[in-house]
């Protein structure tokens, strides 16, 4: 059996995070390895702890979710992000998305669909509502965009579609036969040659510019 996906949860509110240990703690497959405060807390802990998923509040105390997600990246911490709010407003969610975090999912979600998100999120998947797809696309028109499709190979333009398609470096290599190392330099060289921050903003870019699926 494989090992459980490691959960650290990030929450000001102790009701919250006691309601999701108690849930995702009868999954076989999560093991919920912490818990923290607020963003400082959650930094420090995702950095002693090495979950695999970070289900990070966005409102919290002193440092916020998304200044926590921030410091996260340049710590280079590989964990990645599931927001998990009760805020449904785009200026809430979409800068979170924009520093990193992997998708989103509210507060009052049906917590079979919680433990679905945190292993889509695991595999490599990201979790897009289709509005706040619509507006990550229209700050990046409003921006000028990204334009350098045109310096992709045939193989990263395949690579890329699938990205957009939500598969995982894994996925991505069965389907291209593949090695997963290969498939991670292809998206190291797509998030270099077209200035994106991360495969959030690589799937975006290919809806944008027809490269998706």
């Amino acid at each position: 059996m494989a090992d459980p996906i490691k959960v650290l949860l990030v929450d000001d509110h102790q009701v919250v995070r006691r309601g999701l240990r108690t849930f995702l703690e009868v999954q076989d497959d999560i093991e919920v390895v912490g818990e923290a405060a607020d963003g400082a807390e959650g930094v420090a802990r995702a950095e002693e702890l090495h979950p695999d998923i970070v289900l990070m509040d966005v409102k919290m105390p002193g440092m916020d979710g998304v200044e926590a997600l921030r410091k996260l990246r340049e710590l280079d911490n590989p964990a990645r992000v599931l927001i998990v709010t009760s805020f449904t407003e785009q200026r809430t969610v979409v800068p979170a998305l924009r520093a990193g975090a992997a998708g989103y999912v509210y507060k009052d979600v049906d917590p079979d669909a919680l433990a679905g998100a945190i292993r889509s999120v695991h595999a490599g998947h990201i979790l897009l509502q289709p509005e706040v797809a619509d507006a990550l696309l229209s700050q990046e028109e409003a921006n000028g965009g990204h334009g350098r499709g045109g310096s992709l190979t045939e193989r990263e333009r395949e690579v890329l579609g699938l990205i957009a398609d939500g598969r995982s470096n894994r996925e991505i290599a069965r389907a291209l036969v593949l090695s997963e190392k290969t498939v991670k330099t292809h998206v190291s060289n797509i998030l270099m040659k077209l200035d994106l921050a991360d495969r959030t903003q690589a799937a975006l870019w290919a809806v944008r510019h027809g490269a998706a699926g």
